[in-house]
């Protein structure tokens, strides 16, 4: 059955439950690490992160990502959406340097999971090319990404590789640091 793409609505909640269950960081997370301020993140802890998630997902008038479906089962997730919305992603040195009047149009991919067992069938690649899409489709201008340069370390797992990221047709915008870059896609 091919892979199917749909942006996150409250009906989808419980399969990305089930897919972020098989990963105590990701079920830990819910995709609230770049959004939330991090006394806040860590003061929540699964539950409370879940619930910021839910209620967003709820009044979010922009889906906050895409999950993966191989029929009935959820395969990936990709959270994308306009760059403002992660309010503590643009304030890290790796996206400081951006220009701030474009958070609304600038739309930033910051998690990319792939259930362990379905990893190395280029789900992650059908995940961004598919976020490429819906950013283009929901009218930004661009969409950027800050992937590890070479290989994933255990604590980013989730950004990509700058190899990803250029196979999507992504260029690098700036290198922060000798471990990421910031790629860039204009529409």
């Amino acid at each position: 059955m091919p892979l199917q793409l749909d942006p996150l609505t409250s009906d989808h909640i419980p399969a990305l439950q089930r897919l972020l269950a098989c990963d105590r960081v990701a079920e830990n997370c819910w995709c609230m690490w770049f959004i939330r301020r991090v006394k806040e993140f860590h003061a929540a802890g699964a539950a409370g992160n879940k619930a910021a998630f839910v209620a967003l997902t709820g009044s979010s008038a922009t889906p906050l990502g895409l999950l993966a479906t191989d029929g009935a089962e959820p395969v990936g997730w990709v959270a994308v959406g306009p760059r403002s919305r992660y309010l503590r992603a643009v304030k890290t040195p790796t996206l400081k340097a951006t220009d701030r009047g474009e958070d609304d149009s600038t739309w930033l991919v910051p998690c990319l999971f792939v259930r362990p067992d379905r990893r190395g069938q280029s789900i992650t690649q059908a995940l961004l090319a598919g976020a490429v899409e819906f950013a283009r489709a929901s009218g930004a201008r661009a969409i950027e990404g800050f992937p590890a340069r070479d290989r994933l370390g255990s604590g980013d797992k989730q950004v990509g590789t700058a190899s990803l990221f250029r196979r999507a047709g992504f260029d690098i915008a700036h290198s922060p640091s000798p471990n990421r870059v910031v790629m860039r896609l204009e529409f």
